[in-house]
């Protein structure tokens, strides 16, 4: 792999995936975690994490297009070189990241915190988010001093989530601990 190798980035945040190769010149597909996906773009440089080292990657070309983002990355020239890269994680700088307004959270500020009901059940911590076009999901991995171990998908929508507490790393729910 012919990537950069660089000083580590400073608190890495994925912000989207290398998901397949196009064509035969090194273009790859990218599928974009940022709102809305082309803003992924706005993020330079890229990083990847390939046998456990963070490897710096320079866009040098991008299309948006019907079937999707593409990238031409510097110095992969064939389809062979790119599919190396495929199925992973594009990583960034936090600091990048623009400030949210009060109530907006990144996915990554979510991920780990503790999920509560209004009734003060503990149903485990935010493993992931996923989008499912109408809105967000947290999905919810219950742990051992959770009520059970389920795993539980609940909307991000203002009718479940009733508090986001950054600094306890506490979200609050209406949510029946049946589902």
């Amino acid at each position: 792999m012919s990537a950069q190798h660089s000083v580590d980035p400073i608190d890495p945040v994925v912000v989207g995936r290398i998901t397949a190769v196009h064509g035969v010149k090194g273009w790859v597909r990218i599928h974009s975690f940022t709102e809305p996906g082309g803003n992924i773009f706005d993020y330079q440089p890229w990083w990847l994490k390939i046998a456990g080292h963070w490897q710096k990657l320079k866009v040098t070309d991008k299309r948006s297009t019907a079937k999707g983002l593409m990238v031409h990355l510097a110095e992969i020239d064939d389809r062979d070189q790119a599919r190396a890269y495929c199925q992973r994680d594009i990583y960034v700088a936090k600091a990048q990241l623009p400030a949210l307004a009060d109530g907006q959270y990144y996915w990554h500020q979510l991920e780990g915190m503790l999920v509560v009901t209004s009734q003060g059940i503990r149903l485990g911590y935010v493993d992931s988010l996923m989008e499912t076009g109408a809105n967000d999901v947290l999905v919810v991995k219950g742990d051992d001093q959770s009520l059970d171990q389920e795993e539980r998908l609940i909307p991000y929508i203002d009718q479940f989530v009733l508090n986001v507490d950054l600094g306890a790393g506490k979200i609050e729910v209406d949510w029946d601990p049946a589902f």
